[in-house]
């Protein structure tokens, strides 16, 4: 499995954290990989639509791929994601919203707020993210390729 990660300035201290969390979980899993994409400093104010674009044109090359982006509130991030096509991204407010994001919806990018982060509850809902699996169930896939369709 392979993890790439973005942040903006407002997200790089959360983003920091998240790297704590996937290093942790690597202890467990040799398979997780992840790679940091940026930005490299707090101070120096960059645009999260960038970011999100690295993250997501990794994520579209592999299926087995995900991406975890952090900013400020984590919308910003949501949305500049979510306009790449093949990306389906994610608010990760808690748990239920990480999971189903994956059973329902095959969620590949998780979309973390930097502002208020607590380890303990962002470690139990990337580990969420990353473990469940998408439900396969008909419908849910139907409202997928409707969702692909609205990019074309």
């Amino acid at each position: 499995m392979q993890i790439f990660i973005g942040s903006d300035h407002a997200g790089f201290e959360g983003k920091k954290k998240v790297i704590s969390v996937l290093k942790d979980l690597q202890k467990n899993d040799k398979k997780l990989n992840f790679i940091d994409l940026g930005t490299d400093s707090k101070i120096k104010k960059v645009d999260y639509p960038k970011y999100a674009k690295l993250v997501g044109n990794k994520v579209n090359k592999n299926k087995n791929n995900y991406g975890i982006l952090i900013c400020g509130t984590g919308t910003g991030m949501n949305i500049a994601a979510n306009k790449i096509n093949g990306i389906r991204a994610a608010m990760g407010y808690d748990l239920y919203s990480a999971k189903m994001s994956r059973i329902d919806n095959n969620a590949n990018v998780l979309c973390l707020r930097s502002r208020d982060f607590n380890l303990n509850r962002y470690t139990n809902i990337i580990k969420t993210f990353l473990k469940t699996q998408f439900s396969g169930i008909e419908r849910h896939q139907k409202r997928i390729d409707l969702i692909h369709k609205l990019e074309k």
